[in-house]
């Protein structure tokens, strides 16, 4: 009876021990489990942590490449600017280089339909500068010497520029239509040839009155411009009746005074600019230079070398 219960109790105690091994390998298979678990959870902050790092390089990147971008657009802005600038300066300062080779600046010469430019501050004076209905011809300013202007006939005898002529014969007969008859063309288109014929005629006639040879030239260059810094030459000069102060006193003077700036026509050697323009009073030579600028001229009250200087310095 006593063993019977000690074997009892003995398979009791084993059996505990079996269940306690047992507890003991379920807790450890969980321990294990949460083991398990916390590495997958490790593992999810890893990845997550890498994928925020990766977000922060990608947005990094992006924010560097659009610094650049704007900072690469302010350079092209600048420089742009910059040789715009550049290039304005050359075209005031050095023209002569090309488009104007042959400027008054440089060469004391007219090339073509083109005019010194220096001090030019604006495109609008620029423009003006450029016309070839402005284009200035006198004792410092040489025409090109293979500049011929584009003619038409006004008669048999006499030429005139092409692209003014027009306003000529428009003119003329404008006056006669108000009563002015006594009006006529009497010089204008003259080739560098013939402006040297009429300087030698002229000398020889001073000669024959008396004059020395310096005064005879003196004097004839007062009166009539040497080839290539005539106006004549340049087809947009017109000399009317005969010639001389007596026009003044016809009724077409006073006429062309009033109006002729309406057709583009000034007059170009004034009575109160001969220290500007170096030639003596001619109330018969009319130039040619366009509405636009003769009205303009004629509201400032400036003869042709005042106005090129009022475009260069306006």
């Amino acid at each position: 009876m006593v063993e019977k219960k000690e074997t009892k109790q003995q398979g009791n105690e084993e059996n505990k021990k079996v269940k306690s091994h047992s507890y003991s390998k379920e807790n450890n298979k969980k321990a294990e489990g949460s083991h398990s678990y916390s590495k997958e959870d490790n593992k999810k902050q890893e990845g997550s942590h890498s994928k925020e790092s990766s977000n922060k390089k990608i947005f990094i990147y992006r924010i560097v490449v659009s610094i650049i971008m704007i900072v690469s657009i302010i350079l092209v802005y600048v420089l742009n600017n910059l040789g715009n600038s550049k290039e304005v300066g050359a075209m005031t300062n050095n023209i002569s280089n090309e488009t104007f080779e042959n400027a008054i600046l440089s060469t004391n010469s007219v090339d073509n339909n083109t005019i010194s430019t220096q001090h030019v501050t604006s495109e609008e004076s620029l423009r003006k500068l450029n016309d070839w209905r402005l284009i200035l011809v006198n004792y410092e300013n040489t025409m090109a010497e293979d500049y011929v202007p584009p003619l038409a006939n006004i008669d048999s005898a006499r030429q005139f520029d092409a692209r003014a002529i027009d306003s000529l014969t428009q003119m003329i007969l404008d006056m006669k239509a108000v009563g002015i008859k006594n009006i006529w063309a009497q010089s204008t288109y003259r080739s560098p040839e013939k402006q040297k014929h009429l300087i030698d005629e002229s000398i020889q006639e001073y000669l024959a009155d008396g004059k020395t040879e310096e005064e005879a030239r003196a004097l004839t260059l007062n009166g009539i411009e040497e080839p290539y810094k005539s106006e004549h030459n340049l087809g947009l000069a017109v000399d009317f009746n005969n010639v001389d102060n007596a026009f003044e006193k016809e009724p077409a003077f006073p006429w062309l005074v009033e109006n002729a700036a309406n057709y583009g026509f000034i007059l170009r050697y004034p009575k109160d600019k001969e220290n500007i323009t170096q030639i003596k009073y001619e109330p018969w030579h009319w130039r040619y230079v366009g509405p636009e600028y003769a009205k303009e001229m004629k509201n400032l009250g400036l003869c042709l070398e005042e106005y090129i200087e009022y475009l260069k310095n306006n």
